[in-house]
């Protein structure tokens, strides 16, 4: 069993920062891809970013430059350090990832829970 946990979300004001940390526990033997979602209120699921086992990431249009996406693998951590906050970006943030529990080269997607970001204007 695989678990996510999210955490550091909050109530910020406009042009504030935040940073989300997400941990993964349980039975997990490698991480592959690790990424952060954003659903507002009325509107769908989107990416925010993401970032490769390598180190590779990649961004959302919206949030490029503002947002920097990082991991630690000894701690299977990823983390969303979020500058320059806007309105917009009000959304319950998840944090997502490829696991694999075993030596099969197998992976499949978690989810975390969620956590809100407010950015009041």
């Amino acid at each position: 069993q695989v678990r996510l946990v999210e955490s550091g979300g909050g109530l910020v004001e406009a042009g504030g920062s935040l940073r989300l940390s997400c941990a993964a526990s349980g039975t997990i033997v490698d991480i592959n891809m690790m990424g952060w979602h954003r659903q507002a209120p009325g509107k769908q699921r989107e990416l925010v970013a993401y970032i490769t086992s390598g180190g590779s990431t990649d961004y959302a249009v919206s949030v490029n430059g503002r947002f920097t996406i990082s991991r630690d693998n000894d701690k299977n951590t990823v983390y969303l350090q979020m500058n320059s906050l806007k309105p917009e970006d009000t959304a319950v943030y998840y944090c997502n990832a490829e696991v694999s529990p075993f030596y099969d080269g197998n992976y499949t997607p978690y989810w975390g829970q969620g956590t809100q970001v407010t950015v009041s204007s």
